[in-house]
């Protein structure tokens, strides 16, 4: 049964490294199917037809692809207390989108705080010229609600524009009005007491609730749209007059839906200027030699560390830097999955992350050669050695995970990225050492090279 066992467990974990380390590189599977793609059986006269392996690219931070590292200072003298959070939020949103309408394919927009102070910090990989996309990012974002055209209104505008064959420049549908986010005192969630469906509760102050009130009276059985920054983000029907400046907007929302939407309205609607502070561009060539000279740092340790297992610990070290092959192909293939946007100090996290992963085999190959000197059975030792290793093991790593984590919350972005690495090479690691290298182990039980003694001891 326990043959069977270890068996099966090394069928799955070939199947991991197939998998993993094809995923990271794929070059060579996929010009392997090519081959068989091309090659025509002309005895069943059938041709293959095997898919690729999905091609899918690290995704790169700042340091190592190049590109605009800005940082904006919020002003919050405005604002209540208990709304900056918010307000930072909003505004993260409508920043985030404006970034990618310059075509930027992996912004990072983030919201940093320090002791009196709160940041929003805009890094554009790949972007050499960041004048047009700075002048933009530093407008307070633009809450304003338009109201539907009439059909002759549509008509006049597309053949007015059809004769001369140019693009549209106006909105064709809908037509700015007086009521925009200076007049909304707040939006939040609310729900429906009949359906229990979350809505978004919109409430205008006293000069916007007469503007609200004139136009949902002439717009009874039309849209109103409400845009941010010329980006159409709700066009809700007007079923009554609202003479209140109260009013609800239903549509089947989910409750992350509402929250996004009510986040939207108030970063329009609140005044939060933003100032540009400090701006910093990285060279693509720069990048480039930070991740060459990373790449080799992190071969290098490997090697040495395959040498030092095999050369001090002989079998279990053959055993063990196979593992951490496998391991190294997991690792880098979560990379790819999350993604995990790779830095400088990711790139540590992970080569540290290495080092915990050999730390783990050293402490099991220990106890295992103190239960050989004892005179222990092969099998004896490598259970015993196992079981009596786990608990350092367990608490080394717990520790180390508990303190990753720490700085992942409370971090800034480079300390994010060293934390997030770390700590999926910790999880990965102690699954490398304690069911990869036990099961490559347990292979040996009842072989020929089980007696070798030059080999374990």
């Amino acid at each position: 049964m326990a043959r069977k066992q270890t068996g099966t467990n090394l069928i799955v974990i070939l199947i991991l490294a197939f998998l993993g380390l094809n995923f990271v590189y794929p070059k060579y599977l996929n010009q392997g199917i090519d081959y068989f793609n091309n090659f025509e059986f002309s005895v069943l006269n059938y041709q293959l037809n095997l898919p690729h392996f999905p091609e899918v690219s690290f995704k790169l931070g700042l340091d190592l692809q190049g590109g605009s590292h800005l940082v904006y200072e919020a002003d919050l003298s405005k604002i209540e207390q208990e709304e900056e959070s918010e307000a930072m939020q909003g505004l993260r949103d409508v920043i985030e989108r404006r970034v990618n309408l310059f075509g930027v394919g992996e912004p990072m927009v983030r919201i940093q705080e320090q002791v009196g102070h709160k940041r929003l910090v805009v890094e554009l990989p790949g972007v050499k010229n960041t004048e047009e996309a700075i002048n933009a990012i530093g407008k307070t974002p633009y809450l304003e609600f338009k109201e539907e055209r009439s059909e002759q209104e549509i008509n006049e505008i597309l053949a007015r524009y059809e004769e001369s064959g140019d693009d549209i420049p106006e909105d064709t549908y809908f037509k700015s009005t007086k009521l925009t986010g200076k007049y909304l005192k707040k939006a939040e969630i609310g729900f429906n007491q009949t359906t229990f469906e979350p809505e978004v509760l919109l409430e205008f102050n006293e000069q916007g609730k007469d503007i609200f009130k004139e136009l949902t009276s002439l717009n009874v059985g039309k849209r109103l749209a409400i845009y941010i920054d010329e980006s159409l983000i709700s066009a809700p029907m007007v079923k009554e007059a609202i003479p209140d400046g109260k009013a609800r907007i239903t549509g089947r929302f989910t409750i992350d839906e509402a929250k996004l939407l009510v986040r939207n309205l108030n970063a329009g609607a609140l005044p939060v200027p933003i100032t540009l502070i400090s701006q910093k561009t990285v060279g693509p060539v720069l990048g480039k030699i930070s991740l060459e000279k990373s790449l080799k740092a992190g071969m290098i340790g490997f090697l040495m560390v395959i040498m030092f297992m095999i050369g001090f610990y002989r079998g279990p070290g053959i055993l063990a830097s196979l593992a951490l092959m496998i391991y190294a192909g997991i690792v880098l293939s979560l990379f790819k999955l999350i993604p995990v946007t790779l830095t400088l100090a990711g790139i540590g996290g992970v080569i540290l992350s290495v080092g915990m992963a050999v730390d783990a085999n050293v402490l099991i190959f220990e106890r295992m050669k103190e239960e050989r000197k004892a005179g222990k059975s092969f099998q004896r030792m490598i259970e015993i050695g196992f079981s009596r290793a786990w608990p350092s093991i367990r608490d080394s790593n717990l520790t180390t995970l508990i303190v990753a984590l720490i700085m992942f919350f409370f971090g800034t972005s480079f300390i994010k990225g060293f934390a997030l690495t770390l700590s999926l090479g910790i999880l990965v690691s102690m699954f490398s050492a304690i069911f990869i290298t036990r099961t490559f182990l347990r292979s040996f039980i009842g072989t020929r090279l089980e007696k070798v003694k030059f080999l374990w001891n």
